[in-house]
């Protein structure tokens, strides 16, 4: 239920490993994510920067006043800095003296100053330190580990039960946001049931599990909203169930139909579900990335419908709902791209992807799409997500 202390040790000696091989002294990250991987403080970023050093011999952080007391329960951080509050605090003084505290002359930072969170401006960390760029914690996140993956796993558990509900209390009649919050706070209440202290809530992200929908025409926008009108029958529902489990996700998708399906419905759900497990058969180590968006496409092309879909097949997850690499056509250029720190090694598939893959189609009245999470093994792949695909299991509200 939780990233064990030598899964930090492990990514720490390893963002170590690559500021060695730098001119810089110290890495620095502003991003909630990163921090939150490197250290296991999770904040919610606001206004207020967050700055994390890592030296070869330290690890400090720098924090607004209300947030002390939480950093200082983590045993990873041995030196904390904070500023009263933003501006009048100065939070990039506040990091400054830090840096300069621990002897540091240049920085490989993840961004040159805080991020312009909810207003935040302030100045440019080159105007104090020589500056590199790095990536390193979000190319670290690409492939997990083993216990990141069982974390998922877990996730995909109970978002299977969240989804299970959402099926069960879908009926003409009923309200959406009101099926929404039933299902939701019914999972949730089994998950912490069932779990009890082992689980332990996140200030970044919802949970501990839910599960909702977007509802009739909303289906035909990808990221539609749920309709502020009742569920009629005939209705197309694009569902969507996850939990958080120590701030990792899984995300299970379905296409339900409120009532019996008509043969153009029952037409577009088959197609979509064919395009996913073309996906799904085409992963798998060392697979170009590309090569399985094409594919898919290709497919689309061959039955007339390549008009109806909207985007790529997939991406990563893991802390993020969205993360790299994607499973996009281009993934391939644009490791080649002078713009980016890729290369042809990244344009493949590699043991410890988790990928969702969610191709889809949307005509001008609905949407259909599923989403499973699929890791990739030494020896193929794992599906994670379990809920079943078929079209009767996914018919919902008959009498």
């Amino acid at each position: 239920m939780h990233v064990p202390p030598e899964e930090f040790e492990r990514r720490l000696a390893e963002i170590r490993t690559r500021l060695s091989e730098t001119d810089a002294d110290a890495g620095l990250w502003f991003g909630a994510t990163s921090i939150e991987y490197l250290t296991g403080f999770d904040h919610i970023q606001t206004e207020r920067p967050v700055a994390l050093a890592v030296t070869d011999e330290r690890i400090a952080i720098t924090v607004p006043r209300l947030e002390v007391e939480r950093v200082e329960e983590n045993p990873r951080i041995d030196r904390i800095a904070h500023y009263r509050d933003y501006p009048g605090g100065r939070p990039i003084k506040t990091v400054v003296e830090t840096l300069e505290e621990l002897g540091v002359d240049r920085v490989a930072a993840d961004a040159d100053g805080a991020p312009g969170t909810m207003g935040y401006q302030g100045p440019a960390l080159s105007e104090f330190f020589e500056v590199d760029s790095q990536h390193w914690v979000s190319r670290l996140r690409w492939e997990k580990s083993d216990a990141e993956i069982e974390l998922i796993r877990e996730s995909a558990r109970w978002a299977n039960l969240g989804h299970r509900y959402l099926a069960d209390y879908t009926e003409p009649g009923a309200h959406p946001a009101t099926v929404s919050q039933r299902a939701t706070t019914d999972a949730s209440r089994a998950m912490l049931d069932t779990l009890g202290d082992r689980y332990v809530p996140r200030t970044r992200g919802s949970g501990p599990v839910t599960a909702g929908y977007i509802t009739g025409e909303q289906s035909r926008l990808p990221h539609g909203h749920t309709a502020n009108r009742r569920l009629e029958d005939g209705d197309v529902l694009v569902t969507g169930a996850t939990a958080n489990v120590d701030g990792y996700h899984a995300e299970l998708e379905r296409t339900m139909f409120v009532g019996e399906p008509g043969d153009e419905q029952v037409h577009y759900f088959e197609l979509m579900k064919e395009a996913q497990e073309i996906a799904i058969d085409a992963l798998g180590p060392r697979v170009p990335i590309a090569d399985v968006d094409r594919a898919v496409e290709e497919y689309f092309r061959e039955q007339g419908v390549a008009d109806l879909a909207q985007h790529h097949v997939g991406h990563n997850i893991g802390l993020a709902g969205h993360e790299p690499p994607y499973i996009d056509e281009g993934w391939d250029d644009h490791c080649e791209s002078e713009h980016t720190s890729y290369d042809d090694e990244d344009a493949v598939m590699r043991p410890g992807h988790v990928w969702t893959i969610e191709p889809g189609l949307y005509t001008d009245t609905y949407g259909y799409r599923h989403s499973d999470t699929i890791a990739v093994t030494d020896e193929g792949i794992e599906w994670l997500t379990y809920y079943p695909r078929d079209l009767e299991s996914n018919i919902v509200g008959l009498e």
